[in-house]
């Protein structure tokens, strides 16, 4: 391990103490700018510029952007209060699911900058307490619960990134779905419909509804949830 390696939840207990400038307002800024312009658009000097202080102070809280993004991680996981756990693992569990992507969705920039290794702020264990006891109303096996609860946050962050892959598309083409649908039908017509050489893909266009992203989520959860429930029955 470096030497000189510490973690920022450790560093600024101790600068709370000292110091009378705002961390949760650096974090607010950064968070502000991120929903806006993505991660992409965050500078430790731009992050100084809209909180009223200098780089240099800046520096004084977080050493890098790396740990910046940390604290809004935690920041926005903090958004919402979790309940006591109902005893229902499968009703706390989409509780999970349903937190994870409303969160995800309010934050864009949330989806890509969730890692292996955890964020070990306040908010982010508190999420990960409520959501190994939901998991572990499934089963007093802690690997197992552990490896259930991934199950689903996999699932979650696949279905999120999916969303956000459409709303990005909408963003850089400058057409909703349905003038992208609009603009595409001559081709699918001549090419998947009058040819006949995709007659389930022809099938789908015309007979399957459309679900709604929220639809689609909330089947897919059940799927998830169905699979686990019947594994740990094994």
């Amino acid at each position: 391990m470096p030497q000189d390696f510490t973690l920022v939840w450790t560093r600024l207990a101790e600068q709370r103490r000292r110091q009378a400038l705002s961390v949760e307002q650096i974090v607010a800024v950064a968070i502000r700018l991120a929903d806006a312009e993505g991660t992409q658009a965050l500078t430790m000097r731009r992050v100084a510029t809209e909180a009223g202080t200098g780089t240099t102070s800046l520096y004084r809280y977080v050493t890098n952007k790396d740990e910046l993004l940390e604290l809004m991680v935690d920041a926005v996981q903090g958004e919402r209060e979790w309940p006591t756990p109902s005893g229902d693992w499968r009703a706390d569990l989409t509780v999970v699911a349903d937190g994870m992507r409303a969160t995800m969705l309010r934050h864009p920039w949330l989806a890509t900058e969730l890692r292996s290794r955890p964020t070990l702020g306040p908010n982010a264990l508190r999420q990960a307490d409520f959501a190994l006891a939901a998991a572990g109303g499934a089963t007093d096996d802690i690997t197992l619960a552990s490896a259930l609860l991934g199950t689903v946050a996999n699932y979650v962050h696949g279905a999120v990134l999916a969303e956000l892959s459409e709303r990005e598309d909408v963003r850089s083409t400058g057409m909703t779905q349905d003038e992208w649908r609009s603009a595409v039908s001559p081709y699918v017509r001549e090419v998947i419909i009058d040819s006949g050489n995709y007659p389930r893909v022809a099938r789908r266009i015309f007979e399957a509804d459309d679900l709604s992203h929220d639809q689609q989520f909330a089947f897919g959860l059940e799927c998830v949830l169905a699979g686990i429930e019947k594994s740990v029955a094994r």
